[in-house]
């Protein structure tokens, strides 16, 4: 697919193992990258924005740490990196109420139980980037959580780690 067509947001046919076209197009920027590995880049960064845009804004704190954990996953060069996460911010932004689920249902199927965990960790660093995780950041990260079949009591265990960047607990006055 050309930069012309995404940009269009022109759809290709559906085809591979049940991968959405979201996936599919952040995937095809890495093409250099073994292709299940691109598929698990492509939906990691796409939750990752998923958490970021959920205060519907992307800051710039947030989209640092999102090019700092995907070139941590892989290696990749940071203007890859930083294409990556631009594309699942995109992507997140036409297409988030319709691709949420579908993109995080396939990194289940795609990821470890270990895989699913560090981005739940890694869900709050995003989160808290900004010095501040709203309540609207931590739904969705509960949301997630849900959708990936991770357990809420594990949940919570790793929300107490990030309890000073809640916004809900900070003293108001």
């Amino acid at each position: 697919m050309s930069l012309l067509d995404w940009i269009k947001g022109t759809a290709t046919s559906r085809g591979g193992q049940g991968d959405t076209e979201t996936v599919r197009r952040i995937a095809g920027e890495l093409d250099r990258l073994d292709p299940e590995r691109a598929r698990h880049l492509a939906a990691l960064a796409y939750i990752l924005s998923r958490v970021a845009g959920a205060d519907h804004r992307f800051g710039a704190e947030e989209t640092d740490k999102m090019v700092e954990l995907i070139r941590r996953e892989d290696g990749l060069p940071e203007e890859q990196a930083l294409l990556v996460v631009e594309i699942a911010k995109n992507q997140n932004r036409l297409f988030g109420s319709t691709e949420n689920y579908l993109v995080t249902r396939e990194f289940r199927q795609i990821a470890s139980d270990t895989e699913r965990r560090q981005l739940l960790d890694w869900l709050f660093a995003v989160s808290a980037a900004d010095d501040a995780i709203t309540s609207e950041e931590d739904a969705q990260i509960r949301q997630i959580a849900s959708e990936l079949g991770v357990p809420l009591d594990e949940v919570i265990g790793l929300r107490m780690k990030w309890s000073e960047k809640r916004t809900v607990l900070r003293k108001t006055f």
